[in-house]
């Protein structure tokens, strides 16, 4: 797809728009009553590495589906899940997409085609298989874009996941978010291999490497990984390196991360990297970007308060919406009607 200079300012405002609203989660966290607190357990970001789930989620087309991880709300705000849902559903508050049920980024929501989120890492990636299959049973133009981190891509779930995928040539691109760290282990301890991506020739499939800040990059790897899994080729492994410039969440001050490497990512910041390319490829101005700062920062504002202002669930509803209503017994399979 042809990069026009309003696709280029898209990107650029949901890297400022997915950073604004991470801040915000954190200074929540870290200036809230502890006996009263708005956000209860923490907040899991992913400063430095939003390139990642804004370009990946850019190449998705309706019908396609979502299961990603604990750092990428961009994808989320791609998808069309607004920043006071985020709020809402980080306060616990009845409008939230859990209806308060759960907190922080535990949700799904089938309307957008997004699978909810499981806490233990890697485990999305067999759930995402199992969708695929369905997809290619029933013959549909889609497929299913998966994320999970570095650390998670050692899990046996993974290697499993990606080796069924491979065998039956399902719809599915795996994403690694190789941010440097899972939690406080550098990656030099958790791997002998260079790149992640060389794994995907143990697996008989087609492994890409990208720039994880380079948000442009992602989103054209990630538009050649859905067509080669549209075409029928099989899965894509696609390992974007990046760098986690927070530690692993709220509570965690990432003191074991050398300062010369935070440093030398910083200079590598995705919206850096972004606005300067605006600049020298749209004659993006300075004024542009403070009055897109502006724009971003009061919707993050309104966003927030007005979540925190909404009501929590109320006793009464906590068995609405837990169990199906209505007569199951007709389901047809292939054909043929089965009793459940």
């Amino acid at each position: 797809m042809e990069l026009t200079p309003d696709l280029l300012k898209t990107l650029y405002r949901y890297l400022v728009t997915t950073r604004t609203l991470e801040n915000r989660v954190a200074t929540i966290c870290q200036s809230q009553n502890a006996n009263d607190p708005l956000i209860v357990g923490k907040g899991y970001l992913s400063a430095g590495q939003e390139a990642i789930s804004v370009g990946a989620a850019h190449a998705l087309r309706q019908g396609d589906w979502l299961a990603v991880g604990h750092r990428d709300m961009g994808a989320h705000l791609v998808r069309g899940i607004t920043p006071q849902e985020i709020f809402a559903q980080y306060f616990c508050r009845a409008t939230s997409l859990t209806q308060g049920r759960d907190e922080n980024i535990h949700f799904g929501c089938t309307d957008k085609k997004i699978l909810g989120f499981i806490s233990h890492m890697g485990a999305s990636a067999c759930v995402a298989n199992g969708l695929a299959a369905a997809m290619k049973y029933r013959g549909d133009p889609n497929f299913v874009l998966t994320t999970f981190g570095d650390g998670a891509s050692s899990q046996g779930i993974v290697h499993e996941s990606l080796n069924y995928a491979a065998v039956f040539k399902l719809p599915v691109v795996f994403i690694i978010n190789n941010n440097g760290y899972a939690i406080s282990t550098p990656v030099q301890e958790q791997f002998a291999v260079k790149n992640l991506a060389d794994r995907a020739a143990g697996y008989g499939i087609s492994g890409i490497l990208v720039d994880g800040n380079d948000v442009v990059a992602v989103y054209q790897n990630a538009l050649k990984a859905r067509d080669h899994v549209l075409a029928g080729k099989g899965p894509v492994l696609m390992e974007c390196k990046t760098m986690r410039m927070c530690g692993h969440g709220t509570h965690d001050s990432a003191g074991y991360v050398p300062r010369d490497e935070i440093e030398a990512w910083e200079k590598r910041d995705p919206l850096l990297l972004m606005k300067e390319q605006l600049v020298k490829e749209i004659d993006f101005t300075e004024e542009a970007d403070k009055k897109l700062s502006l724009e971003v920062n009061e919707l993050i504002e309104a966003a927030w308060q007005a979540a925190a202002k909404a009501s929590g669930p109320r006793a009464e509803d906590l068995l609405t919406g837990v169990y199906t209503e209505g007569n199951l017994s007709d389901v047809n399979f292939r054909g043929r009607s089965r009793m459940l």
